[in-house]
């Protein structure tokens, strides 16, 4: 059995919201070394995350919202057993992402490189959606960057990259950053598709968001072959294929491999006038 240390890193400033996931963390690692790190005066996600990271004793950190849910399958093997097996080749797991990162969105590159499946409620919704981004063949696919609502990585990733407090003073584009220079410094980052997760929000672009979007690209203008002086394009809208449950038991019905390919293949044909990128 796996001996490895866990530490989970909760930027929260809401009680009830820190008390649920801290919860659903005792659960999924109950038979695990683990640590709860709690950071909630963080002045922006990325001073939280070096400020828990300082804190962590463990060789497997959990950089996490306060507004998501991990389910274990009924069957088949488990959570930590799955991470704990993935990080031995990927230094850095999440749920969605892109195998080419082109924008300061994961997504921008289109539905041909998007990867991953995320259930999304809010508050007071009634049901629950199922969003899939793309699945390949297999459960894990390599990608750029990830999305940050949760993020799973080994020390080594922490050790070479960590989080730049300085330029993502804020509450965004930490992940995009993050994710992709730990792609650049060659370490492996990927997504699972079998581990059903639900997040309970949504984001925006909003001005705040465009300003550190305007960072991101300028930060990454030589990697991604851009020029400062050429004004950047309206962000992409995301394109997922979507489904509506009444209840958890039927969402993991769906969460198949077999049904998430297939709502994968459906996606990509109901947007092939959408433009590979090249």
């Amino acid at each position: 059995m796996n001996t490895s240390k866990w530490s989970v890193i909760i930027c929260s400033i809401n009680a009830a919201k820190f008390a649920q996931i801290t919860q659903c963390y005792e659960r999924l690692l109950a038979d695990r070394p683990y640590e709860i790190i709690g950071i909630h005066d963080a002045i922006s996600l990325c001073e939280g995350y070096n400020r828990g990271v300082a804190q962590a004793s463990g060789d497997i950190l959990v950089f996490s919202h306060d507004d998501i849910i991990i389910i274990d399958a009924p069957f088949g093997t488990r959570f930590a057993d799955k991470v704990e097996a993935r990080l031995a080749d990927h230094a850095l797991l999440g749920f969605a992402g892109t195998t080419q990162v082109c924008d300061a969105h994961w997504w921008a590159a289109g539905p041909h490189e998007q990867r991953g499946a995320i259930a999304h409620a809010a508050p007071s919704a009634r049901k629950l959606s199922l969003f899939v981004y793309g699945v390949g063949d297999s459960a894990v696919d390599r990608v750029q960057a990830i999305d940050g609502l949760c993020m799973i990585a080994h020390r080594r990733a922490i050790e070479a990259v960590g989080f730049d407090a300085e330029t993502f003073d804020g509450f965004h584009l930490y992940d995009m950053d993050f994710g992709y220079r730990v792609h650049l410094a060659g370490l492996g980052v990927a997504v699972m598709n079998d581990v059903p997760i639900i997040h309970m929000s949504a984001g925006g672009f909003d001005k705040v968001w465009q300003h550190y979007r305007e960072r991101f690209l300028h930060k990454h203008a030589a990697t991604l072959g851009l020029d400062p002086a050429i004004p950047v394009p309206a962000p992409q809208p995301i394109r997922a294929r979507a489904a509506d449950f009444q209840s958890p038991t039927e969402l993991l019905a769906a969460w198949q491999p077999r049904l998430l390919r297939r709502a994968t293949i459906a996606l990509l044909r109901s947007t092939s006038s959408f433009p590979k990128s090249t």
